[in-house]
């Protein structure tokens, strides 16, 4: 089983679900980006958390977070929600919620 590690922007809820598990733990190092003071919190699952080899495991997967959110400097850090689970990253952006207006009535008798 791969290790998946979420980083979700400080202030924000999640956009997707969170990596499988029962229980979630935040890492007590958030990810900063170096050059502006926005932070991310890293989310693990609990059990791979306090394996004893999870610094050894984690990483690559923090190295590759960290671009991600160095990365995200230049959209002005719109993205709220990395996770990797290797060698790749997957961004989760908010979507933006439909117009009042746009939205048509459940049933024909409301107007």
């Amino acid at each position: 089983m791969s290790l998946i590690l979420a980083a979700i922007k400080s202030g924000t809820d999640p956009v997707a679900p969170l990596p499988p598990g029962a229980f979630h733990r935040t890492l007590e190092e958030p990810i900063l980006c170096p050059k502006c003071h926005v932070s991310y919190n890293v989310v693990v699952d609990y059990d791979r958390s306090v394996n004893k080899f999870f610094e050894e495991d984690s990483r690559r997967h923090l190295t590759i977070l960290r671009r991600a959110v160095f990365a995200g400097h230049n959209t002005d850090h719109r993205i709220s929600h990395f996770e990797t689970n290797g060698v790749i990253v997957i961004s989760h952006q908010v979507e933006k919620p439909t117009p009042l207006e746009a939205v048509e009535p459940l049933s024909k008798l409301v107007n």
